[in-house]
């Protein structure tokens, strides 16, 4: 022999190749059958069916809503002097299902994203008239400095890289607010309360306060009323619903 032979590959028994045919095939059935029971156990999302009722209420709120708009851009309001207050603490107390555009857009710039979200304000023109028109959604009013100071301490929290970190430690804050001479606890209270030169960055810093209510009042009206009341302004008397919620 000289080589120049192509080399034979060695024959597999036909009786092999049918074994393996069939447990191929008994592999692929296996793999159907179970993919089928995970999908009996792990259902996709399931449709979420809403009354009629919710589809009327949404659709008065939105007309209501509309209403309003028109009416503040034919008859301008005359905004309050207030002197006296540079800062407002709001508190979302209705939810805003169905709500217009233009509610959504206020709703989202105060970071009011939760029911019970509470979040400070500066008032100037521009934000009082915000709040004017999200009044029916929303309990407003002017807190003292123990209101400032109590909500800080119980229930302040800031974001550091993406993630809430409650407010315990002096140097994390000096480390994101030293730049603006904002190096404690105690500078970031006054900072709020007197609505200084860094309000903003002090605010943007703080994640909104979760308050809390009683468990009655989550599903009896009456409750509610009496524990929350109703919205709009409430000058000095917001302090007393945060007593009360805090």
């Amino acid at each position: 022999m000289d080589g120049t032979e192509p080399r034979k590959l060695p024959r597999v028994p036909e009786n092999l190749l049918k074994k393996r045919k069939k447990y191929q095939g008994l592999k692929a059935a296996e793999a159907k059958r179970a993919l089928e029971e995970k999908r009996k156990f792990q259902p996709g999302k399931q449709i979420q069916f809403k009354r009629l009722e919710t589809f009327v209420r949404n659709a008065r709120r939105k007309m209501r809503d509309d209403c309003r708009v028109r009416r503040m851009e034919v008859y301008r309001k005359k905004v309050p002097n207030l002197p006296k207050h540079k800062l407002a603490f709001v508190v979302r107390i209705v939810d805003i299902e169905g709500v217009s555009h233009q509610v959504m857009r206020i709703i989202k710039t105060f970071r009011l994203g939760k029911i019970f979200a509470g979040v400070f304000v500066k008032l100037n023109p521009d934000t009082l008239k915000m709040l004017q028109f999200i009044e029916p959604y929303v309990a407003w009013g002017f807190p003292n400095l123990k209101s400032v100071r109590e909500l800080i301490l119980k229930r302040g929290q800031g974001k550091v890289d993406g993630k809430k970190v409650p407010l315990t430690d002096n140097t994390m804050i000096e480390n994101v607010l030293g730049k603006f001479n904002v190096i404690c606890l105690e500078d970031v209270i006054h900072e709020l309360y007197s609505a200084g030169e860094h309000f903003t960055e002090v605010n943007r810093f703080l994640c909104p306060f979760h308050l809390s209510i009683a468990r009655h009042a989550g599903v009896n009206r009456k409750g509610y009323l009496t524990e929350v009341g109703d919205p709009g302004h409430r000058g000095d008397g917001i302090n007393d619903l945060i007593r009360k919620l805090n």
